[in-house]
């Protein structure tokens, strides 16, 4: 690990790249005005994170490259002190599209290259203005793209400059040695991006990960908001576990810091999600207290292989990837 600033720690990537650890993720249930993502990232800013996560599906990035500029204009950061990431979305897997769809984040957001590209799913869909294709019977559309001819996309993006780092999520390991056993791979994935929290700890995954020198990275690290199509809604909510709580009340601090830390202590990089001041404040206080060997045993016994997201729509896509690890 390096330090990046005094209040941030980064890792390096295998491309040489930094990644700060701890980042704020942006994705929102719909009743979250947009101005408030905006207002949250300026906050986040303040704060002094460094990594900020969307991507096109959420349909957010206006709003965050207006948190940007301002941020930007008034002197509290400058552009290589951030460390931004947005997706390609499924239905833009057709290889003429991916530069493209890169592009078109860039220009809402104001800014000339993203740090992270991520490969969003590993399941390409119709091409088209649509998010979610359906045909009359309400069933999701899928293309028939090589996920290899994507990532050679991807891998033009960052020679062009317009990312310094490509990578995925939603990836298991099956979907990951497709891209390693491609004829001619020039650049493996930075990282796979991948829901992780105490009840999915993603163990093997994680083991797996760590053997190929990607990093992984924890959206959900919370548990998940029930306001979304995609989402389970009678999952147990992990933030009011009373193991995590008891832990929590030891070390004198919330249920969310715990679970953040959990994963920075074994190696995963995590992203919080908030849009209060209070939430994104104390989420961020999660670098100087340590979990003992026993508390990470404990916390380690909380796996469920509970998902919060399935996005079972997509179930009958061959390189779906949530059946397996």
């Amino acid at each position: 690990m390096k330090m990046r600033n005094s209040n941030h720690l980064s890792v390096k990537l295998n491309d040489g790249h930094f990644m700060p650890v701890l980042g704020l993720g942006t994705s929102a249930p719909m009743e979250v005005l947009k101005s408030k993502v905006e207002e949250a990232v300026q906050i986040a800013i303040d704060t002094r994170y460094c990594h900020i996560d969307s991507a096109y599906f959420y349909q957010n990035e206006e709003e965050i490259g207006q948190a940007f500029q301002k941020k930007f204009a008034d002197s509290t950061v400058k552009r290589d002190e951030i460390f931004y990431t947005t997706k390609l979305w499924s239905t833009c897997f057709r290889p003429e599209l991916v530069r493209e769809s890169l592009e078109r984040s860039l220009k809402k957001l104001q800014l000339s290259y993203v740090d992270l590209y991520l490969v969003h799913f590993p399941a390409a869909m119709k091409p088209g203005e649509e998010l979610l294709p359906r045909d009359p019977d309400g069933q999701i559309i899928f293309d028939t793209v090589d996920l290899c001819v994507t990532w050679e996309a991807m891998e033009k993006c960052k020679d062009a400059g317009l990312t310094k780092s490509i990578g995925v999520s939603n990836f298991n390991h099956r979907n990951l040695e497709r891209i390693f056993n491609k004829p001619g791979l020039k650049y493996k994935p930075v990282c796979n991006q991948v829901e992780c929290h105490p009840y999915l700890n993603q163990t093997k995954l994680l083991e797996y990960c760590k053997s190929k020198d990607i990093a992984m990275v924890a959206y959900a690290a919370l548990g998940s908001n029930r306001g979304k199509e995609w989402i389970k809604k009678d999952n147990p909510v992990l933030l009011e576990d009373p193991v995590l709580n008891s832990i929590a009340e030891k070390h004198r601090r919330t249920p969310a810091q715990v679970a953040l830390h959990y994963q920075l202590q074994r190696g995963v990089l995590a992203l919080a999600k908030g849009f209060n001041e209070k939430r994104i404040q104390e989420n961020f206080q999660v670098f100087d207290f340590q979990l003992t060997p026993e508390d990470m045993k404990i916390l380690d016994g909380l796996n469920r292989n509970i998902r919060y997201v399935n996005d079972s729509m997509l179930i009958s896509h061959p390189d779906y990837p949530f059946f397996d690890d």
